[in-house]
């Protein structure tokens, strides 16, 4: 778990390789390179016994400078560098840049375009909980549920590929709507898909949820306020275990969200059971988000006519989007040209970890892998 543990004691600082001798405070590395962090997150742990006193996130070893990039990109190239930032969400956050390009160009999307974008966007949103849900429960020491999640997982990204060309980073979302027209086999996959899935979800309950080790781990663990989960600036499901409403499909609706039914998940305990809960039940949201699309896909075009090459007016732009992990906001500063001058990215996952500390502090170190867990972090989505 550890790579150098120091004693602290005295104000002074003894690097060892033994146990504490009961005096002191020790310092362990979780990370960069520990399973739980899913990713190179290096956490510097001060504790006494088992109990956590401090923790510092060290970030930046995954750190490309995507935003520097996508400032020497065309508005039509930089967008499938955004695929690479939480690769989980890749066609949400391509959607989002291309919503902030269209806002810019004061572009109207072809309606069948809107509506192929929410259901790629649903679509996301399940397979990312999917590897989530299993992921958690293995770091909690539950191997199983990890091949549960990832047999329907498989069927979503096979769906994608199948009109996407592409599992994982689908540089699919394009300025005017979308790339390729859906395949003919998309609307009958889908269906069945829906169709397995809500009895697979029924399973995961069964496997886990109800499991009464799994839930003596979570409850009354990690606790969030909301007044806290406001202050940290925490977004989408961490801020909604906590009861705070904070979904952008319900308060800044885009596309056509507005003329779907389904409802915002609000958990009030606070605690990694209810960022949990969050998450399964939003699962259900979009399966019903799903079902109500799928079937009216309006005829015409996929994809606004647009000029090759594109330019936007000079000026500041922003949009606002719902990824599986919070709010993500793309600003784009442009000075007339074919590049923006600017680009900034405001990822959930940056805003989400500052808040691990005040969730940890006081509890187990045992207890660190389930609030971590409940985050749903995604490295390269913090370390931009």
């Amino acid at each position: 778990m550890y790579t150098e543990t120091q004693i602290v004691h005295n104000n002074t600082k003894t690097t060892v390789d033994g146990a504490l001798d009961g005096t002191g405070e020790m310092v362990i590395n979780v990370g960069p390179q520990h399973p739980a962090t899913h990713g190179v997150l290096h956490l510097v742990i001060t504790l006494n016994g088992e109990t956590i006193k401090k923790l510092e996130p060290h970030l930046g070893y995954i750190h490309r400078s995507i935003e520097k990039m996508c400032e020497s990109l065309s508005y039509r190239q930089f967008i499938y560098v955004t695929s690479r930032m939480d690769y989980l969400s890749s066609h949400i956050n391509n959607h989002a840049c291309a919503l902030t390009v269209e806002k810019g160009l004061q572009l109207e999307i072809p309606p069948r375009a809107q509506v192929i974008r929410v259901l790629m966007d649903e679509l996301t949103r399940i397979a990312s909980h999917e590897l989530w849900w299993g992921a958690m429960a293995m770091d909690l020491g539950a191997f199983t549920p990890f091949f549960y999640a990832f047999r329907e997982r498989e069927t979503i990204t096979d769906i994608m590929e199948e009109t996407c060309g592409a599992r994982l980073t689908m540089n699919y979302m394009v300025p005017g709507g979308v790339m390729y027209d859906i395949h003919p086999n998309f609307q009958r996959r889908v269906k069945d898909f829906i169709t397995l899935f809500k009895s697979k979800i029924d399973e995961y309950n069964d496997l886990v949820t109800g499991n009464i080790i799994f839930q003596n781990r979570m409850k009354g663990v990690g606790k969030l306020s909301a007044e806290d989960a406001i202050s940290f600036g925490c977004t989408g499901p961490v801020a909604r275990g906590s009861g705070v409403k904070s979904d952008i499909r319900k308060l800044f609706p885009y596309e056509v969200y507005d003329k779907v039914e389904f409802d915002e998940i609000l958990e009030t305990e606070g605690d990694s059971f209810a960022r949990y809960m969050v998450r399964i039940r939003e699962m259900h949201q979009s399966v019903r988000i799903i079902e109500q699309l799928i079937d009216n896909i309006p005829e015409g075009d996929f994809q606004a006519k647009t000029k090759a090459v594109l330019k936007l007016p000079k000026g500041e732009f922003y949009t606002r989007v719902e990824t599986a992990r919070g709010e993500l906001g793309v600003y784009i500063v442009s000075e007339g040209g074919t590049t923006p001058y600017r680009i900034k990215f405001r990822s959930p996952g940056f805003s989400n970890l500052s808040a691990l500390e005040h969730m940890v502090v006081g509890s187990k170190l045992g207890d660190l892998m389930a609030t971590m867990g409940t985050l749903d972090l995604v490295i390269p989505d913090i370390d931009r």
